[in-house]
């Protein structure tokens, strides 16, 4: 089977980006492919950089009112004209290869959509390192970003992620969720009966948010999502994604204990112990880290991954008060624009 493939980027706000990810699609070594960037209303235009990719890749560019990336996704995918839709996020940086080796993968084992993770480059910025060492550490997420490989269970996430032009007509693409979207439509993709696989070697450079505020921010609402999915798909809630909530709970009622310890008995052993747990927790993120990426970024991860285990525990909590437990519906801790 040839495929013909079609790359779908929602673009807000980030000329800079999107002249790094055309530039890294120029490089490819396989050529199989069209580009389809898709400008969300942008206040910051991008039509001067995309001009410069004109001759040097088959591309296209709109630009539409503001709606979010998801709804984004879905005005590029309509607008294509290949036989599989990837979407890449604007910050991401694409290896050479990875047009290969998905155009192998897809004709040795052909899936109705796959998946696949991402990494930092050396020339990251220390806390952009610390970021993706957070979300993708078996130390922080279990590693469930790109380490399942179970066919047909793998939940492919925007910013690496494709399926055929069967998927999108079956399905109508992407929600008008403001945030979750990706996992809904996963969700929706197996639940119509579609195959989906992990793609290990089809990995991207993804740059991240810049600083752990917008970092904080984005977890906060990936929290919040957890639990609006969950009023559209009754079964999709696991274990796994109550763990940061009982992680938060758990740091407090440890530093409570501290205090109170340190009180009753005025030792510094005591309370010691009840910290314990979160000192070994810290030590092991900064030493692992620290192996991987070096000591500053070591000393960064440990920040990094308690602003994603906080952020994305305070956000389920509140979703969990405002969306199961008073019945208001769907919960947003920031909600100025799609993209923050």
């Amino acid at each position: 089977m040839e495929l013909k493939f079609s790359i779908v980027i929602p673009l807000y706000n980030r000329p800079d980006e999107i002249d790094e990810l055309l530039d890294s699609l120029t490089k490819q070594t396989v050529k199989n492919f069209e580009v389809v960037v898709v400008d969300d209303g942008s206040d910051i235009p991008a039509s001067d950089i995309i001009k410069k990719y004109n001759d040097k890749l088959d591309l296209k560019y709109f630009v539409k009112q503001n709606s979010g990336p998801g709804l984004t996704r879905n005005f590029g995918a309509e607008r294509c004209s290949g036989d599989y839709i990837i979407f890449f996020d604007s910050d991401c940086i694409i290896p050479p290869d990875y047009m290969k080796i998905v155009t192998e993968s897809l004709e040795a084992e052909y899936v109705d959509a796959y998946g696949g993770p991402d990494a930092a480059l050396p020339t990251f910025t220390p806390v952009q390192k610390a970021i993706s060492y957070a979300m993708t550490s078996i130390l922080s997420t279990g590693g469930i970003r790109g380490a399942s490989e179970k066919a047909g269970k793998f939940h492919p996430r925007s910013f690496n992620m494709g399926y055929s032009k069967q998927v999108f007509e079956s399905t109508k693409g992407f929600s008008d969720m403001r945030f979750g979207e990706d996992i809904d439509m996963t969700l929706r993709i197996l639940e119509n009966g579609f195959t989906t696989k992990l793609i290990k070697e089809g990995f991207v450079y993804h740059k991240r948010r810049t600083d752990f505020k917008k970092f904080f921010r984005q977890v906060f609402n990936s929290g919040c999502a957890r639990i609006n999915l969950l009023l559209r798909h009754k079964n999709s809630l696991k274990i796994v994604h109550l763990l940061p909530s009982c992680f938060f709970i758990g740091n407090i009622v440890c530093v409570l204990a501290a205090i109170i310890t340190a009180i009753l008995f005025k030792s510094w052993i005591i309370p010691l112990v009840c910290i314990s747990p979160l000192i070994l927790f810290v030590l092991m993120i900064f030493v692992h880290s620290s192996i991987k990426n070096g000591i500053k970024v070591g000393f960064l991860s440990v920040a990094a991954v308690y602003t994603q285990l906080f952020a994305y525990g305070m956000g389920f909590i509140k979703a969990v008060w405002h969306g199961l437990i008073r019945k208001k519906g769907d919960t947003f801790g920031f909600v100025k624009n799609f993209y923050k």
